[in-house]
């Protein structure tokens, strides 16, 4: 999986930006934009598709527990965007949850390949690159 640009979705102010220097501490990304809903992760996304196909994220690094729209109600959303997106754009779920249900119905998602606990690992980022 290629991690050069990231998207990183999550409402926590605190946790966008411990995981943003996690993944700038793993050294695999030279492009990181930070969203805190899923509503502004999802117009970024859109707005993409129309100017600036070259800045598609390589990942997302999305959270599960979000008010208003949570990470699943983001990935219905990310199904009607363009197959660019989804042709370039692997997600990974980051939860603070222990719940098997949330992890069952993350990975029977086609466009999740990973899920991870929050708080996001270095180990875990660089892990990524061999999926």
């Amino acid at each position: 999986m290629r991690l050069e640009k990231v998207l990183l979705i999550d409402d926590s102010d605190i946790d966008n930006m411990v995981n943003k220097r996690v993944v700038e501490k793993a050294g695999l990304s030279s492009h990181i934009v930070v969203k805190n809903s899923a509503e502004l992760a999802y117009n970024y996304l859109k707005e993409l598709t129309v100017d600036g196909q070259e800045q598609i994220p390589d990942v997302i690094f999305l959270d599960i527990r979000m008010p208003e729209i949570d990470g699943f109600g983001f990935l219905e959303m990310f199904d009607s965007l363009p197959e660019v997106i989804h042709k370039q754009t692997k997600i990974v779920m980051l939860s603070s949850s222990i719940d098997a249900e949330d992890y069952k119905k993350a990975m029977d998602n086609r466009f999740v390949k990973q899920f991870l606990n929050k708080p996001l690992q270095k180990e875990a980022v660089i892990n990524l690159v061999n999926v």
